[in-house]
């Protein structure tokens, strides 16, 4: 009878604890209603970490009746993080009166506006740059970038206007860099004479030529590529990189010459530079200079470039590279690591199999952070190879394991194991408990809405005493209940779980430590 009445007990307290989980988002709307600054900001970061859109509405309200600068800063990091329009027209009022308003609200602003690429937002910010106010200049330059990106209607328009505003100013290198950067962005070819000049001249100081020899590269005109060439001979070691890095969009016998040749370089960010260039390339000229630094080079960087190239050549050849890498116990555990992810990238389903066996040995052997490694480069493989894995994750991995069994299921859509996922998703840790119901809404199932039996006693343990008092209460009107009196606290009902949950469950296996 006493269990009957437990088990009565802790469905009266899980019934509670649904009503409050129902009532989380009308208590949310509450905090933005009538909350304070700390509460609001609070919510805010929440909604940013989750990265829901639900209360948008609200929030674009508040932004329109508040003037606390705190908050308008907030809101609008909120929208711009997830390019949300919405707050634009206030983002232009607050820039056009930013005499009368605190300066971190005009950045911030400033920096929504360049977020969701607001075109409108265009002569308001060339008129606060025309100001000459310093503290706005370099975000409203980096804005204008953003908005006149290429294929914009006002790129041409921006090119020119940022061009002409960095000949015509005093400016620092900071806003001189900014202005550099925007107009590869802008794509125009009408910046390349522009972008040249600064990027062949030695005197310039080094940040402002790797930013236009950066810029150049995204603009990809063949015309750009002698002043590139001319750079990779630079004196300045950090130019030198940049110029091999920018070699990448151009084509020709003499520029794979070159990136081959820089593989030679003393300086190590040139050598990963080149590394890079071949693999966006997929030059085999460069394969046995890739292997030479995979197994070779001093500066694990190198190492690591080396190895994406040859998983980005992907052909027979490298595959047979890195697989010697990554089978060889006797290599560095951040080479195994990145050659195990290469394979898998090039064919989960053949080496899918052999990087399980090195996780299993690694746990076997206690070399935890080999384990550590080998599993989270299994988390990012596409391949019914790893079901078994992510099975075993999910039903008896430790809280980071669950996590990572369902990146796996989402990945690679493993809907057998939604019973296992609909388990997790009433799990006594509420992030997992969330994750799991967001897998279950990415597989296209619905999502539980009340606790299970086996939680409902956790959710009891959450809730508050008033709570537990009041259903109490509620089952005092049962025949079958005895001695309810007696549970005076969440202790004791926690004593009664521990002895349930020590009954060993048959054919179960070990967690994973």
């Amino acid at each position: 009878m006493r269990y009957t009445a437990l088990i009565l007990l802790f469905a009266g307290v899980g019934a509670l604890y649904a009503a409050e989980e129902q009532s989380r988002e009308e208590q949310q709307r509450d905090t933005i209603r009538y909350g304070t600054e700390t509460e609001i900001n609070t919510l805010i970061q929440i909604l940013k970490q989750e990265n829901v859109a639900y209360l948008d509405n609200e929030l674009v309200q508040l932004m329109q009746t508040t003037k606390n600068p705190s908050l308008m800063t907030n809101i609008w990091s909120l929208f711009g993080s997830r390019s949300q329009t919405g707050l634009e027209d206030h983002a232009i009022q607050v820039i056009n009166g930013w005499q009368d308003n605190v300066q971190t609200v005009v950045l911030s602003a400033i920096d929504y506006l360049g977020a969701v690429q607001a075109e409108q937002a265009v002569a308001p910010l060339k008129t606060l740059l025309d100001a000459e106010e310093q503290r706005f200049s370099t975000a409203a330059l980096r804005a204008l970038g953003k908005i006149g990106k290429a294929g914009s209607t006002v790129a041409e328009d921006t090119a020119a206007y940022l061009m002409n505003y960095y000949t015509a100013k005093e400016l620092p290198d900071e806003s001189k860099q900014t202005i550099i950067s925007a107009l590869g962005g802008t794509g125009s070819p009408t910046t390349i004479d522009f972008l040249k000049t600064i990027a062949q001249d030695d005197a310039s100081r080094a940040p402002l030529r790797i930013a236009a020899l950066e810029s150049l590269a995204q603009v990809g005109d063949s015309t750009a590529l002698d002043a590139v060439m001319l750079a990779v001979h630079a004196s300045d070691p950090t130019v030198r990189s940049t110029a091999i890095a920018s070699l990448a969009p151009f084509s020709g016998p003499e520029v794979d010459s070159i990136i081959l040749e820089s593989f030679r370089d003393s300086y190590y960010k040139t050598r990963v530079a080149a590394a890079q260039a071949t693999g966006e390339r997929k030059l085999l000229s460069a394969i046995p200079y890739l292997r030479y630094r995979a197994e070779h080079d001093e500066v694990p960087a190198v190492k690591d470039e080396a190895l994406r190239a040859l998983g980005a050549i992907g052909t027979s050849e490298t595959v047979a590279i890195l697989e010697s890498l990554f089978s060889n116990r006797k290599n560095t555990e951040r080479v195994r690591f990145l050659a195990a992810e290469m394979l898998l990238k090039n064919d989960a389903a053949q080496y899918g199999s052999a990087v399980i066996a090195e996780l299993d040995q690694a746990k076997r052997a206690n070399f935890t952070s080999l384990y550590t490694g080998f599993r989270r480069v299994l988390v990012q493989a596409v391949t019914p190879v790893v079901e078994e894995l992510a099975q075993r994750f999910l039903s008896s991995g430790t809280v980071e394991e669950k996590s990572m069994g369902l990146d796996m299921v989402v990945n690679n859509n493993f809907v057998a194991l939604i019973p296992l996922i609909q388990e997790l998703s009433t799990d006594k840790n509420g992030s997992l408990a969330r994750k799991a119901q967001s897998t279950l809404e990415k597989l296209g199932q619905t999502v539980p809405q009340q606790p299970t039996v086996e939680t409902v006693g956790t959710a009891a343990v959450e809730i508050n005493k008033e709570s537990l008092a009041a259903a109490v209460d509620a089952a005092a009107g049962i025949e079958e209940i005895e001695n309810v009196e007696n549970i005076e606290n969440v202790e004791e009902i926690e004593k009664i779980e521990e002895v349930d949950n020590e009954s060993p469950v048959e054919g179960s296996e070990p967690p994973l430590e």
